[in-house]
Order: C-alpha cells, then structure tokens, then sequence
C-alpha cells in the first residue's frame, strides 16, 4: 500500500442543474474559476453544484491523479479513522456530503426519507432512490437565501385557509372541517389528511385557481395576512406556472436567510429552496422524494406517507453558530451524528490551528486566499474555491494572506 498524506487537495465534481444560477452570477461557477485554471465558464450554463465526497453517483476526485477521493479512502482507511464503529465506510464511503449550491430557480417540494424508508424505497426503486441512506442536511447561507421550511403552525394554516379561498377551494369542505376543529391529539393526522388532498387535487382545478390568486394578487387584492406571502407565490408561479407547488406557500414557513445563517431539515420535513448561494452538508445522500415545483418525477405517495407532520415557526429549524474552541471558528451543530460544520474566518496574514479531530473532514475556501499546513510536508496552497481532505487524527493550521480567508469544514460528528 502506497504513503499517502493525510492533508490533500480534491477536485469537486460540477451539477449543472437546469435551477442552477447562470453563467458567473452563481457562486458555484466564481469558485470553479478561481480554483481552476483551465476552467472555461460557459455564460449560458446553469451552474447549480459542486458535491465534495465520495458519493457513488458524483465522487470527488484528488487533485493531480486519475484516482477518485473513494479509491483512496478505500486503500487507505486509516485517513477515516475510527468512524467505521459507528457509519460504513467500506468502499471508501465518507458519512457525509458536502456542497455549494446556487439556486436561481426553485427547486422541489421535496422532503428526504430516513433509513429504514429509503432501504425500502432503494430496493424497490435503485434508478430513481439511488442508495439505501437517510439525507438530513444543513443549509447554510453564503448570500441572501430564500426558501421554504417544514410546515407552519396550524393556527396559521388555519389563518389562510380562511383568507385565501383559491386555496381553501382545493380542500373538500369536510377536510377543511376536521382540520379546523381538530383536537391536539388529532392534529397530526387531520394535517396529513388536508396536505394530501391539496397535493392531489384535479390538476385543471389547481389551474384555475392559481390563476384566480395570481389574478387577485396582480389586481391589488391582497390580504393584510397574505402581504408577506405574495411576491413569493407570484415569483413560483411564473416559474412553474399551474403547479400545485404554489400552494405549498400557505402550508410551509418561508424563510429568508442573511449570510452566515443556517436551517437544519431531519427526514421526513418538507421544504423547497427558492434562491440564493448556500453551503450544503447531508448525510452520504441523494434520495428525494418530490412533489411539486418541478419537470422530474413527483412522487406524491411516498411524500406524502414520509412526512413527520410536525408543525413549527421557522425558528425551530434555526442552528445558530457558536463560538468553537479553535480561534476564529464558529460551529453549526445539527441534532445528528453524520456531520457537523465550522465556520472559520480568519483576518489578514493570521493563522488558525485546529486540534486533530477524530474522524475525516473536507475543507472549502469561500474567500481569499492562504495555506493549510501539518507537522509534516509542506503547506498546500489555498485559493477560492479550494478544497482540501484532512485524513483523521491529523493537526493542521490555516494562514491567510493579504484579503484573510474564509472557509467552511465538514468533518463527522462523532470525532468531537
């Protein structure tokens, strides 16, 4: 088995989505230009990811070699370290999956499957659910963001089925009725029941009463209660026009991020990301289930059987930074063990030293430029865009240079 060093550079793999941002207004496509010299940007291309780790469908490769980031943890899994006792990791399998996503156009109702769900699902559909894993995931904004989060509480579904009656008329009444005076106990099931009939509602009738909302709207007839809401359904309605998806605004909590914050999203939450450039870390990942606000396969039942059905503001979903031990870090913390992030930003020609942690993380620079340093080899250097693999039990420093630099770091929950 050949030596290897346990800090290395990785090339990122590119989605280009049709969502995707175009040209050099997506944050994806300004790091693949700065980190690449042969980077040709195409003005006319959506570029909507970048993917860094070693999942089956898109993995990773390492800088300067034909090898894949999984081929090299799969001959050298001491860079894993000791995760393997909690995650599989054979083949080279890293628990989490980090990106960079820029969003120009919304993407899907969607929620993502826990594991005994998506086990069933992986057997019975491998094309479409691609691996048997759960995809819990951490959007964090790197600009302005826009989106929709996990169902609002239900005395405010409540509020605009009452004053908004395009919607309230996709409901059969007796729906309506049970929801309405639903005891606590029932909550969860009469939501169920309400979210599926909006869900599966006669498409022309959809159609025309989007139309009739979009109409009143245009002609100035909002609702005190619907005034926060009515950019938003007008903006997905000229993307997806007709679709049932628009009606997800008067169910969903819209959320709008400022840069640096963060929403957290289990299995079985709904939501659709609207806009904006964030950082993305899941589990090891790709199973949607999709629904609406979009040309790809919906499929409704298995949505709407997955979903939790718990009711919350937008708040709940909220993971806010916290100081970290090492200087010029903040973390984000979800409530699982498949991955955690640090945010690190560090001043002009200054220096940030991490302790050695347990397990592997992936490293991508947003900004600036610098070095990343070990007690051995020489300093790997770091542009935006940059993304580097630090193998386990491994002690490095990150130096900035004149502009300082920022940069986020995935790595596995249970190395702390």
């Amino acid at each position: 088995m050949s030596k290897i060093n346990p800090v290395f550079l990785i090339t990122p793999t590119t989605q280009k989505y049709e969502w995707g941002k175009i040209g050099n207004s997506s944050r994806v496509a300004q790091l693949l230009k700065s980190a690449a010299s042969d980077f040709v940007l195409d003005e006319s291309t959506p570029y909507a990811e970048l993917w860094m780790g070693t999942h089956v469908k898109s993995p990773s490769g390492v800088t300067d070699s034909n090898n894949t980031l999984r081929e090299v943890l799969a001959e050298h899994p001491e860079l894993l370290g000791d995760v393997s006792s909690v995650f599989d990791t054979t083949n080279g399998n890293l628990p989490f999956l980090l990106k960079v996503l820029s969003i120009g156009k919304a993407l899907s109702i969607q929620t993502h499957p826990d594991k005994k769900t998506a086990e069933k699902l992986h057997a019975e559909q491998p094309k479409i659910y691609t691996d048997p894993n759960h995809k819990p995931e951490l959007a964090l904004a790197l600009t302005r963001f826009r989106g929709l989060c996990g169902f609002m509480p239900i005395p405010d579904i409540k509020m605009y089925l009452s004053v908004v009656p395009e919607f309230n008329s996709l409901i059969p009444g007796h729906v309506v009725h049970r929801f309405e005076g639903a005891s606590e106990d029932d909550e969860k099931s009469a939501l169920k029941e309400l979210f599926s009939c909006l869900m599966t509602a006669d498409i022309e009738n959809v159609k025309e009463q989007l139309s009739n909302l979009v109409e009143r709207y245009q002609g100035g007839g909002v609702t005190r209660v619907e005034q926060g809401i009515k950019d938003l359904v007008l903006t997905l309605n000229s993307q997806f026009p007709g679709d049932v998806g628009v009606f997800c605004c008067f169910v969903l909590n819209y959320v709008e991020l400022k840069p640096r914050e963060a929403i957290f999203l289990g299995a079985g939450e709904p939501h659709a990301y609207v806009a904006g450039d964030i950082i993305e870390c899941m589990a090891n990942s790709d199973n949607v289930i999709r629904a609406g606000l979009t040309p790809k396969l919906k499929d409704i039942p298995n949505l709407v059987n997955g979903l939790t059905y718990k009711t919350a503001k937008v708040d709940q979903h909220m993971i806010k930074p916290e100081l970290f031990q090492f200087t010029y870090t903040t973390i984000y913390n979800p409530p699982i063990l498949d991955f955690t992030v640090l945010g690190v930003d560090i001043p002009q020609n200054d220096r940030s030293t991490h302790e050695a942690l347990s397990g592997p993380s992936i490293s991508i620079v947003t900004w600036g430029s610098g070095s990343v340093s070990w007690d051995e080899g020489y300093p790997v250097q770091l542009l935006a865009g940059s993304v580097v693999f630090i193998g386990a039990n491994t002690k490095v420093s990150f130096t900035s240079k004149d502009q300082g630099m920022t940069l986020y770091r995935a790595f596995v929950a249970v190395s702390l």
